[in-house]
């Protein structure tokens, strides 16, 4: 199986192009389930957010992923060629995994973008588009950005997109002692900046959203006071600085709506802070005197500055994926040996459970300690018998020999996918898949061997007959 990864991010693309390619939370499983019908691909997860919109698939066969964004976004490829990046195998390991431990971020070390990337997992789940590879990925990826966290100071001084909005207040004013503030949008990144802003000194907070007991339940939470969004045109001058975020689809705040504000607040400054992808303010709102808008890209200026402080952290964390996704690839490389190992070891106990009952007969009446004896007798014997191959499987995993070597050892044991099929192969046990560590591992040269004991138990329990 193959990993592919097509996308744009605030890197890459400026806020009208992301605005023009985001996929709403209400739209994502559909995204995700048109992605799984789509050409080549098998499992698959769609991360979308207001600074990434990215399409992860594993494919038997190259999928053509800038034909499905072409054609699910209705966009014309030209707009966006120069935009567009894409990876393939390790390096879509080394993406998710930095995208998920926010090495990738705006704001780097920012905690949002895990939980984004965990429900972008569960929508994967839930539509049918995640299984075996694409399990492993993000599972992994979930345990890497922990990981980061834990062992890196990463996290310690990093601010969400809502807390580097408030930076840009601070600068702006000086203070925020005695400013009013109107929150749009009750979203968690709009109930963030509140608090943020509150906790820098903001007087007054004004809350509004389309559904006014959530714009209820935030002003309470951050000391301010709900207003009822119909009311949004008539009361947004009271403030001094707008922090908007509601995910419309179009502008909500345009140029009529600034000359208004303007002239009821008789041309004292007014800020907007529109953290909202696609943008609620109209770009042409900057052009009113005495209006000043920034947009998500304006907060680059911001990040820039705590970049130096945090260079170290995420140079340490760099590291830490480096590791990962070389330990990645060696277990996946691993579960390509995986089919014939499990063959392997229901061929042997086949031959065990045969071989026992052959000899039941000849043995008699058999005492449960003389059973027992004999089961871990022979499983002892299976168990030496298979390291070697099994050794030599995983050896070769990922390689070309892995096809010759997987070959010769099913001609030795006599086994064929009918063989399988008939003795119904199971699934690949947790065992199995962290190495065989458990089940196929010789005893230790320095550790007396046990099999002479089982011998003389079943012996001494003969005996007594």
């Amino acid at each position: 199986m193959k990993l592919q990864l097509a996308g744009v991010n605030h890197r890459t693309a400026p806020v009208e192009v992301r605005e023009r390619l985001a996929i709403p939370e209400w739209r994502l499983e559909e995204a995700t389930r048109k992605l799984l019908e789509h050409p080549g691909v098998a499992e698959c997860v769609v991360f979308s957010t207001c600074n990434r919109v990215e399409f992860a698939v594993c494919s038997e066969v190259d999928a053509d992923l800038r034909s499905f964004i072409r054609e699910y976004l209705l966009t014309d490829a030209s707009q966006i060629r120069e935009h567009l990046y894409e990876y393939n195998g390790d390096d879509v390991v080394r993406h998710v995994f930095r995208v998920a431990a926010s090495l990738d971020s705006m704001i780097v070390g920012e905690p949002q973008i895990l939980g984004q990337v965990k429900h972008a997992y569960t929508v994967g789940k839930a539509v049918g588009s995640v299984h075996a590879n694409m399990d492993a990925l993000l599972s992994r990826a979930l345990s890497v950005a922990k990981r980061v966290r834990t062992e890196t100071s990463i996290g310690s001084s990093a601010v969400s997109v809502a807390s580097v909005a408030v930076d840009l207040a601070r600068k702006i004013f000086g203070s925020l002692q005695g400013r009013s503030v109107y929150v749009v949008g009750a979203g968690k990144m709009s109930e963030l900046a509140a608090r943020h802003l509150r906790s820098h000194g903001a007087e007054t907070i004004f809350v509004s959203n389309r559904t006014h007991e959530r714009a209820q339940q935030m002003a309470e939470s951050v000391g301010g006071s709900a207003i009822h969004f119909e009311r949004l045109y008539e009361t947004a001058d009271r403030a001094d600085i707008v922090v908007t975020s509601t995910g419309a689809p179009h502008a909500i705040f345009r140029r009529e709506h600034g000359e208004l504000f303007m002239h009821r607040r008789k041309n004292r400054p007014m800020f907007f802070i529109d953290i909202a992808v696609p943008r609620d303010v109209d770009p042409e709102m900057s052009h009113v005197d005495g209006i000043f808008v920034y947009d998500i890209d304006d907060l680059q200026q911001v990040v820039k500055a705590n970049v130096n402080d945090r260079g170290r952290e995420a140079q340490r964390a760099e590291m830490l994926i480096e590791e990962e996704v070389l330990r990645f690839r060696h277990r996946m490389q691993n579960l390509d040996a995986v089919p014939t190992i499990v063959a392997l070891q229901n061929r042997v106990e086949q031959i065990r459970q045969a071989e026992i009952e052959r000899l039941r007969s000849k043995l008699g009446v058999l005492t449960p300690e003389q059973q027992s004896a004999i089961d871990s007798l022979t499983r002892s014997i299976v168990n030496k018998i298979l390291h070697r191959p099994i050794s030599a499987l995983k050896h070769v995993s990922g390689s070309d020999e892995l096809t010759t070597t997987a070959e010769t050892l099913r001609n030795l044991f006599g086994i064929d996918d009918s063989t399988s099929r008939r003795n119904g192969t199971p699934s690949p046990t947790k065992e199995t898949l962290n190495g065989l560590s458990t089940t196929t591992e010789p005893a230790s040269a320095s550790s007396p061997d046990t099999s002479d004991a089982k011998i003389a138990a079943l012996h001494k329990s003969s005996s007594r007959r």
